[in-house]
C-alpha cells in the first residue's frame, strides 16, 4: 500500500500509544513488528496496527501526524474506538 499514510500502534488495548506517518503503510507496520526499526516501538512492543488514515499527499500525511500527536490520550482512545472497537490488529486485513 504505496501511499501517504498515518497510523496508530499499540501492544494492547488501552495500552502504550505510537502514531507514525509512513508513504509505505505495510513495508512500514512490517518493520515495527519485527522490530527492525530502533526506538520507542522497539523498546515497548508496539507491533499492533489498531487505527492508520491514508492521505493524497506526505505533507497532508506528516501535518496529521503532527496534530495528532498533540492530542489528549482520550480523544486518540476515541477515534481508535470509534472505528475499530476490538482493537484488532488491522495489519492482518493486508496479509
Amino acid at each position: 500500500m504505496k501511499h501517504p499514510a498515518v497510523y496508530i500502534l499499540t501492544n494492547k488495548r488501552n495500552g502504550t500509544l505510537y502514531i507514525g506517518a509512513t508513504d509505505d503503510l505495510i513495508r512500514r507496520i512490517y518493520e515495527h513488528k519485527n522490530e527492525l526499526v530502533d526506538g520507542f516501538t522497539k523498546k515497548y512492543h508496539l507491533h499492533k496496527l489498531v487505527y492508520y488514515e491514508l492521505h493524497e499527499s506526505k505533507d497532508s500525511a506528516l501535518l496529521r501526524e503532527s496534530q495528532m500527536k498533540e492530542w489528549k490520550r482520550a480523544w486518540k482512545i476515541n477515534l481508535i474506538e470509534k472505528n475499530n472497537p476490538y482493537w484488532n490488529d488491522l495489519y492482518l486485513d493486508f496479509i
